[in-house]
Order: structure tokens, then C-alpha cells, then sequence
């Protein structure tokens, strides 16, 4: 293991600082927006500006690699998320935010394809599989990192914006100091949304209709918390207990799925998290310890959706074309994260905080009633024949370049001059 690691521990190590300064950044805003008294509306527009940036990022950041080289290009997509982080800090404007986070989110595509294409171009058949995991792992523990960050300070101030411009400038300079040579050109990825309706009708809509609960709730909990009630401490606990036991969801879910149709444990676990949602939504629970165990039962069930969509899919693929009904569908998530803010922010501006929760439980009833639909109108494949689930980050995007990584993607070939992570191709 410690072979394997050691090559690419500069690379997890740049991912982490990028991470925190992320999960930082994406609570700060909102939880300042409020104490600034802006709309919901607009906060609401910070999670679209965002994911619109990211979606683009994904489809146009292997063209600027291609001509900058990966090294030059990583610098500037960090020095640009730095400058944005401090710009934020003072340029306290609505407005400004929501033009800035386009760029946010459009560089976070870009670092993050670079540093996922690097870890692939170094990873072996025998450990990719374990780079992949800790990949993952530590873009968890990076953005709840920077969330609880939170509850240390003052959002009133910069102090938060400069420590995200900090951060950034972090992150640079693992891959800067690195002698690794740079990977090969990261690969387009393209959006077949017929295709990805044909492979898997209800991955296609469970998907989109995940990202949309996904995005509302990503964007919009801290300001559904600040407007309950919450202090800055308790709505970094909130959120972080979203995404940590969404994390610890998915093996069990995962398992699970791998043994019975994968339909009927998405339909259980939109239940729940539907559930979840018109709890939240009907009682209006006040007592923090009330309202963060329902949040983090929304959190657990409604996180574990994405993989078991995902895996899925590829029961119905050939492994060769995992990468591509991955990708697509991860891009798909990304338009349902542009779709969920959009419409959260006003329906929370007319029905009250709570609102938001309602947003969710249709999204989650919706996938309920197709899955158990769908499993009336398509044979499950027997479980001897699918595909091994394995886990996918729940609490933000990765980009497709990540897909590589995984251990469901095609085996590598070892070039006959058997130096390994250089110049190989799928089989």
C-alpha cells in the first residue's frame, strides 16, 4: 500500500487543501449572504452560477489543459480560485457573488480534472483501486474539513475569505513542486442524453432528480438553517452531518443493492429521504437535535441515491463503456444541480425555509414511484451478472476524469518497457 501511495501523496495532498478551501467558500457564502439580508432567491443563484461553471468546466478545461500543459494550467485554475475566494471577501455584493461563483465553479472542474488525471496517469491495475477510494475519502474529509472551520471564527469578517485564498495558493504548490511527469491530455467527455435514457430510463430521471434535490439543499441548507434559527456552529454540524452519514450510507446501501434490484433500493431509499423531507417540512422542528437527526436521516438516504443510479446503469453497459455512461451521467447530476437552486430560492421566498425540504421530498417521490414503475417493465439483471457497486463521492462533484480511476473502468495495458502509470491504454 505505502508503494503505491507514495507517488501520488503530493497530488491527495493538493486535493485536500483544494477540498477545504471548496467546503469552506460554499458554506461562508450563504451564511454571510443571510447575515448580509440578501434574498433567498439570489443565494439561490450562488448553487446555479456554480454548478453551471462546473458542467462547463467538465466539457471545456481538457481543450485549455491541451494548449497550456497541465502544470501552467492547474497554477492558473488555483490562482484564479484564490483570487475569486478574496474577491468575494470584498466585493460584499449579491451580484458580484453570483457572476464570481461561475468562475469558482468552472475552476474546480478544471484543478480537479487535472489532479484526477494525474492520479490515474500514475495508478497500476493492482492500485488504482485503493488511490481511487482514498481519492474520495479525502475530498469527504476536505469539504466537511473546511465546513466545520465555521464555528472558529467571525463570517461577519474577511478573515474567512483570506484563509479560502490561502488555502488555494496551497494547493498549487504540491503539483508545482512535483518532478512527476504530466499526465496525457485529459479526454472530452460528451453529454449522449438519448443514449443514457436508453441504457437506464430510471438512472437517467433518478439522476436528474437527485442532482435537483441535491443542488436545493446544497446551496440553500446553510440559509434554510440561518433562517431557523441555527448559529454558525450548528449549521456547520448540519451540513456536515449531511455528508458524513451519506458517506457512511453507501456501503450498506451498496451491498444491498448488489443483492437484491437495484430499483427496489432506490425506491426505499427516496422513500425515506422523502419521508425526511415532509417531516421537516410539516412539524417545522425548532430543537437543534431534533431538526439535525432528521436532516441527517435526509442526509444518509438521499446521498447513497447517485452510486446505486450510477451502478445501475452500468448492469446494462459493457465495461467499455463505463467511462462514457458515467460521465454522462455525471454531467446529467451537474444539470440538476443548475435546475434544484434555481427553483429553491423562490419557492422558499413564498412558503418560508421549510420550503426547502418540500422541494426535496417531490424530487425523492418522484424516483420512488418510477423505480418501482420501472421494475415492473424491465427485468432486474440476475445478480451473478451485474456490476460490483462501488462507492462515488456523495457529497460533491467529481469530474469524469475520476472515472478512469475506478475499478469498473477497463483494465490498463502495461507498455512492454513495464514502467508503470506512463503511456498505457485501455484493453
Amino acid at each position: 500500500m505505502r508503494k503505491n501511495l507514495l507517488p501520488v501523496a503530493a497530488l491527495l495532498l493538493g486535493t485536500l487543501f483544494l477540498f477545504l478551501g471548496n467546503g469552506l467558500h460554499s458554506l461562508l457564502l450563504p451564511v454571510r449572504g443571510t447575515t448580509e439580508g440578501y434574498s433567498t432567491t439570489l443565494l439561490g443563484l450562488l448553487g446555479t452560477s456554480w454548478a453551471s461553471g462546473f458542467v462547463l468546466g467538465c466539457l471545456l478545461a481538457p481543450t485549455i489543459v491541451k494548449r497550456a500543459g497541465h502544470v501552467r494550467a492547474f497554477s492558473g485554475f488555483a490562482a484564479l480560485l484564490a483570487i475569486i475566494a478574496l474577491l468575494t471577501g470584498l466585493l460584499v455584493d449579491p451580484i458580484w457573488w453570483v457572476v464570481l461563483r461561475a468562475f469558482t465553479g468552472f475552476s474546480t472542474a478544471g484543478t480537479s480534472m487535472i489532479i484526477e488525471s494525474w492520479l490515474n496517469e500514475r495508478a497500476t491495475n493492482e492500485s488504482r483501486g485503493a488511490i481511487f477510494s482514498l481519492y474520495i475519502a479525502i475530498t469527504l474529509m476536505g469539504v466537511v474539513g473546511g465546513q466545520l472551520m465555521i464555528p472558529f471564527g467571525n463570517t461577519g469578517t474577511t478573515t474567512f475569505f483570506m484563509i479560502c485564498g490561502i488555502v488555494y495558493c496551497l494547493a498549487m504548490l504540491p503539483t508545482l513542486l512535483s518532478t512527476a511527469a504530466s499526465p496525457q491530455p485529459l479526454k472530452q467527455v460528451s453529454l449522449d442524453l438519448r443514449g443514457l435514457y436508453r441504457n437506464s430510463p430510471i438512472s437517467f430521471l433518478g439522476i436528474l432528480l437527485v442532482g435537483i434535490a441535491n443542488g436545493a439543499y446544497g446551496t440553500l441548507g446553510a440559509v434554510f438553517g440561518r433562517q431557523v434559527g441555527l448559529t454558525d456552529s450548528n449549521v456547520a454540524l448540519m451540513m456536515s452531518t449531511t455528508i458524513f452519514a451519506g458517506a457512511v450510507m453507501q456501503f450498506p446501501a451498496g451491498r444491498l443493492s448488489d443483492m437484491i434490484d437495484r430499483r427496489y433500493v432506490l425506491a426505499a431509499l427516496a422513500a425515506v429521504a422523502a419521508v425526511a423531507g415532509t417531516l421537516i417540512f410539516l412539524i417545522e422542528p425548532t430543537h437543534v437535535i431534533m431538526l439535525i437527526t432528521l436532516v441527517g436521516i435526509y442526509g444518509a438516504t438521499a446521498n447513497a441515491l447517485y452510486p446505486i443510479a450510477v451502478s445501475h446503469a452500468n448492469d446494462f453497459a459493457t465495461p467499455e463503456d463505463f467511462v462514457k455512461i458515467s460521465g454522462g451521467l455525471l454531467l446529467l447530476y451537474g444539470i440538476g444541480t443548475i435546475i434544484g437552486p434555481t427553483i429553491g430560492g423562490p419557492i422558499m421566498t413564498v412558503t418560508g425555509p421549510y420550503g426547502l425540504f418540500m422541494i426535496t421530498a417531490c424530487a425523492h417521490v418522484l424516483i420512488t414511484a418510477y423505480a418501482i414503475f420501472r421494475s415492473r417493465m424491465r427485468a432486474a439483471v440476475p445478480a451473478a451478472e451485474r456490476d460490483a457497486y462501488s462507492t462515488i463521492n456523495p457529497g460533491t462533484l467529481t469530474t469524469p476524469e475520476s472515472l478512469q480511476l475506478s475499478p469498473r473502468a477497463a483494465p490498463f495495458e502495461e507498455e512492454p518497457n513495464g514502467e508503470e502509470g506512463l503511456e498505457r491504454k485501455p484493453q
